[in-house]
């Protein structure tokens, strides 16, 4: 074999740099482009981004620069950046797919990514709190997660994981037909207020007035044109109640599994009850219940239950009468001020204060569900025989 050259030497160590946005080596995705070295050592690279204004070719170009400076034999170091052609663009998009069907929904009954649609009965109740520090709980274990935020009327989590900069969701960058998602915490996200422009009259609400066949396109495309990659787990933070949205997904992902979302109010358990009834219709499995807002620890250690008790526990006994698995109370989640503050602030909670009660809360219940391996093990795969 040959000796091995500085350029070669180069082009090993850009390997350890990772495109942030799809988290894969920029060599591997075709990103590095031609490396000549004079023979002083000064080194030139070429990269090529995936799009114009590319959000992550800041960070890109400084990663090659100073991994190239790094590398034996670099007395000096330029870093050539360049734009992708047309047909470069899509044999990435080609590659990343795998070859499988552009619109397809890589999630489907034999992937092995774990499904988890997460539901209330009524809104209020923190569900969309829980899922953002789920999901970043899970990822902090070392998973592969991703978020659809598919409550497209009340969405929220670009706030509560802190995508969002003077008043607007960070946008998802596009290459071709591929969305590549946003990434907090080590979660790909996805949510409608991503593509919605804020409002340049100064207000800043801004409201998504669509109805059925719209909402079923949107978390469909979400789906489909989203590239996540291969994902250990795919959260879905459901609209509370019964509506189009929840029957949507249960026509787009008949495997996932539900987790209900309910506070200890016996009204709102009741409530609740219904998001599982309709998610088992469309032959969804009901994982199990999560009870938030269980209690708030006073100063002499006593519990001051606002909300009432034992919802969780009756939702789970009702939502496991009858001829079907036990549904199991998951987890049972104290009110906090610092769950409450996390999301105001977009910095979760079980990351800025894991000792917190809340937190402690979520992430046994992240290591409960982390501990399931990847695996089609107990899963229905709408297999019938004759």
């Amino acid at each position: 074999m040959g000796e091995t050259t500085v350029a070669d030497r180069i082009r090993t160590a850009l390997s350890r740099v990772i495109d942030p946005e799809i988290r894969k080596p920029i060599t591997e995705l075709d990103m590095v482009g031609d490396i000549l070295v004079d023979e002083d050592g000064a080194a030139e690279v070429t990269i090529k981004l995936t799009i114009v204004g590319c959000p992550a070719a800041t960070s890109i170009e400084r990663d090659v620069r100073e991994t190239t400076a790094d590398t034996p034999g670099v007395t000096a170091v330029t870093v050539d950046v360049q734009i992708m052609s047309t047909a470069e663009r899509q044999a990435l998009t080609e590659k990343l797919r795998g070859g499988k069907a552009a619109r397809g929904i890589p999630f489907g009954a034999d992937s092995l990514t774990r499904v988890y649609a997460v539901t209330s009965g009524k809104g209020g109740v923190g569900k969309s709190t829980i899922t953002a520090n789920l999901a970043v709980a899970l990822a902090a274990r070392g998973l592969r997660v991703g978020l659809v935020d598919a409550d497209v009327h009340g969405f929220s989590i670009p706030g509560l994981l802190g995508l969002v900069h003077d008043g607007q969701a960070v946008k998802p960058t596009q290459v071709g037909d591929m969305i590549l998602p946003p990434v907090a915490h080590d979660v790909k996200v996805v949510s409608i207020g991503m593509f919605i422009e804020s409002p340049t009259d100064g207000s800043r609400a801004v409201a998504v007035a669509w109805r059925g066949p719209m909402l079923h396109r949107t978390i469909q495309q979400f789906l489909t044109d989203v590239f996540f990659g291969d994902l250990d787990v795919l959260l879905l933070d459901l609209p509370p109640g019964t509506g189009d949205v929840a029957i949507s997904i249960g026509q787009l992902l008949p495997h996932a599994e539900v987790l209900v979302v309910t506070t200890p109010q016996p009204a709102a358990a009741e409530v609740a009850e219904r998001s599982g009834v309709v998610a088992r219709q469309t032959g969804q499995r009901v994982y199990g219940v999560i009870e938030n807002m269980a209690g708030l620890t006073q100063a002499d250690g006593s519990i001051l239950a606002l909300f009432g008790e034992g919802g969780g526990a009756a939702l789970a006994e009702s939502l496991s009468a009858g001829d079907v698995e036990p549904v199991p109370l998951l987890a049972s989640v104290p009110l906090s001020v610092a769950l409450r503050e996390g999301g105001d602030d977009g910095a979760p909670v079980v990351l800025t204060h894991p000792e917190d009660p809340a937190a402690a809360a979520i992430l046994q219940l992240a290591d409960r569900l982390a501990s399931r391996p990847r695996g089609l093990a107990g899963r229905r795969l709408g297999v019938t025989t004759t």
